[in-house]
């Protein structure tokens, strides 16, 4: 093969040698661009970009470390109430007080909840603050639409708090 490619080079006038030269070095040259330098650009231009993010999410911890510093402090804090405690006065603060209609302890350490009329938005928002703030994370949830717009009927079960 390369023998018969030289042979061929080699029957070529002077001037159409160097047209096919020129050509070839245009062709390497394009495949060395598409194929090694704009994907390196690409990938370039990615990591920068990235820098620059990570630049910014780090002047934002500085700015905001000390409002960070004390949400974590607040986050799945121990809290001596037992938990059927914990739960009926939280639902309480929470605004769900008229909607509890029962809380009592589950076989294996958790709670089972019943609310009757609650405001979905209110139940949503304390059950996420049962989670970030003691660890008593939901296991099972049964949510059905109440009668009136916004509000609901749930059975729940927290699992037993994480210590």
């Amino acid at each position: 093969m390369k023998a018969a490619l030289r042979a061929w080079i080699e029957g070529l006038e002077p001037r159409e040698r160097y047209f096919v030269l020129g050509g070839a070095i245009v062709l390497a040259v394009t495949l060395m661009v598409s194929l090694v330098l704009m994907p390196l650009d690409a990938a370039l231009s990615r990591a920068l970009a990235g820098n620059q993010r990570r630049r910014g999410d780090l002047e934002w911890m500085r700015v905001n470390a000390a409002e960070i510093r004390a949400g974590a402090a607040t986050v799945r804090a121990p809290s001596a109430e037992p938990p059927l405690v914990l739960v009926d006065r939280t639902a309480r603060d929470a605004g769900l007080g008229e909607a509890l209609r029962g809380t009592q302890p589950a076989g294996d350490g958790g709670l089972q909840v019943q609310l009757q009329g609650a405001a979905f938005d209110a139940m949503i928002a304390w059950i996420g603050q049962l989670d970030a703030r003691y660890g008593l994370a939901v296991r099972t949830i049964t949510v059905d639409r109440d009668a009136r717009t916004g509000t609901v009927d749930a059975n729940l079960t927290f699992a037993p708090p994480a210590h």
